[in-house]
């Protein structure tokens, strides 16, 4: 156990001294940090500046329709398309909109000229408000009110309510745990590819350079292999838990500069909306606050963290044991495709099937793909934010425990055998016999 441990401690402290897990450990939370920063940044800017647009109607059907607003000035002219097509190259207009009299009654189309790239809220806006405009006039020329039709329409809000055996009520968000499922589980699937490789390349690294030999001379081959597994998990559970703090810290300290920056427009705002000093927040803005305190309570945030490293670290021993078994066979990396596939095929069955197991978490193929070892992992990650039965929780963890030991044995007789085998390519015929020695 002692030979362990310091094996353990060796890939720990070379593996977070290199220059790529500190780069990467900070470079990982910034882009994260920006993959949530960049579209709070990109939405105050939406602003593209004021825009004069021409209008000319020949139609006569939209004068007036278009509503003028901070980014867009429309000023409806009379003039010939051409010379207003020479004060748009001008600068007097930043676009035109031509509107040719129909050789029908209904006009249907338009012309925007302009001589830089036309934004696509504008060009989407203009597009709508001539939509809706035909169409109530159709409606008009058809006899039937506009009014009537907006009035017959309906928003529903649909909530669902998930009950507990002792009669509680709990509010579920379906859209929520899709997200937070799949996202847990495309993890765990990159990151037992990521560091069960780094353990199939070290491995085969040591094997190459012949340090291998010395190593063994001094501790056994299932130490050494269980030294490098555990010491290289450790190295990622490290980056992991990094990441969640670096990114949480970072996300934090720009919201709260960017809270501090908008704090005097949204006190303005809330002091000219609210009636009473007991109210701190327009009404608009409590329902979006209740609505996110009430996601956030419907989240069970220690089970899923929990599950979360529980299924990573099984996830990870599982594979890297078999992982370690393919780099002690091989002698160069291009050898291991023919053991890849098959190693991969359940994790990427798990990855594939999970876009299905969300419709139907409690499903016969959810429930069995999530207690097999193999797909556990991945799957099991995309049920948990559903709600998952204690009792199929553990039975799952159990048998995914089982999995690691199982193939920690299998990885074991042929490591022993495989580490020092050089100069020939292994096939599965030849990994059979190593499993019966």
């Amino acid at each position: 156990m002692n030979k362990i441990i310091l094996i353990l401690k060796r890939e720990y402290l070379t593996r977070v001294k290199k220059k790529s897990f500190i780069i990467m450990t900070f470079l990982g939370p910034l882009l994260m940090a920006a993959l949530m920063i960049v579209p709070v940044v990109l939405a105050t800017m939406q602003n593209i500046g004021e825009k004069k647009i021409a209008v000319l109607d020949e139609t006569n059907w939209f004068i007036g329709k278009f509503e003028q607003d901070e980014n867009m000035q429309f000023h409806y002219v009379f003039d010939a398309v051409d010379s207003l097509k020479k004060q748009v190259l001008q600068g007097q207009y930043d676009l035109l909109v031509y509107i040719p009299r129909p050789e029908l009654n209904i006009p249907v189309n338009a012309e925007i000229y302009s001589d830089r790239q036309i934004p696509l809220n504008v060009s989407s806006y203009i597009k709508n408000t001539m939509r809706k405009e035909v169409e109530t006039k159709k409606l008009l020329a058809s006899g039937i009110d506009p009014d009537v039709i907006k009035s017959a329409k309906a928003t529903i809000n649909l909530v669902t309510i998930r009950l507990d055996e002792d009669g509680g009520e709990t509010k579920s968000f379906t859209e929520i745990n899709v997200a937070l499922g799949l996202f847990g589980s495309i993890l765990i699937y990159f990151f037992i590819f990521i560091f069960g490789s780094q353990v199939m390349r070290g491995i085969i690294e040591e094997k190459t350079s012949r340090i291998v030999e010395v190593i063994i001379s001094s501790v056994k081959p299932f130490e050494l292999m269980m030294g490098k597994i555990t010491g290289i998990a450790l190295v990622g559970l490290t980056q992991f838990l990094l990441w969640v703090v670096l990114t949480g810290s970072i996300y934090g300290v720009f919201m709260l500069i960017y809270g501090v920056a908008e704090g005097p427009q949204v006190l303005t705002t809330e002091s000219a909306m609210t009636s009473s000093a007991e109210s701190m927040l327009p009404d608009m803005n409590n329902e979006a606050l209740t609505e996110i305190i009430e996601v956030v309570d419907a989240i069970n945030f220690p089970v899923i963290i929990g599950s979360f490293i529980f299924y990573f670290l099984g996830g990870y021993l599982l594979y890297a044991a078999l992982f370690a078994a393919i780099g002690s066979a091989v002698d160069n990396e291009a050898d291991t495709q023919q053991f890849m596939l098959p190693v991969s095929i359940p994790l990427i069955l798990g990855l594939v099937v999970s876009n299905f197991i969300v419709n139907n978490p409690e499903g016969s193929l959810a429930f069995w793909l999530s207690i097999i070892p193999f797909t556990s992992p991945v799957v099991m990650m995309v049920r948990i934010p559903f709600g998952v039965a204690y009792g199929e929780l553990a039975l799952s963890m159990a048998l995914l425990i089982a999995g690691f030991l199982f193939t920690t044995w299998i990885a074991a007789k042929i490591y022993r055998t495989g580490i020092l085998m050089y100069g020939k390519k292994p096939g599965y015929k030849e990994l059979w016999k190593w499993l019966r020695y």
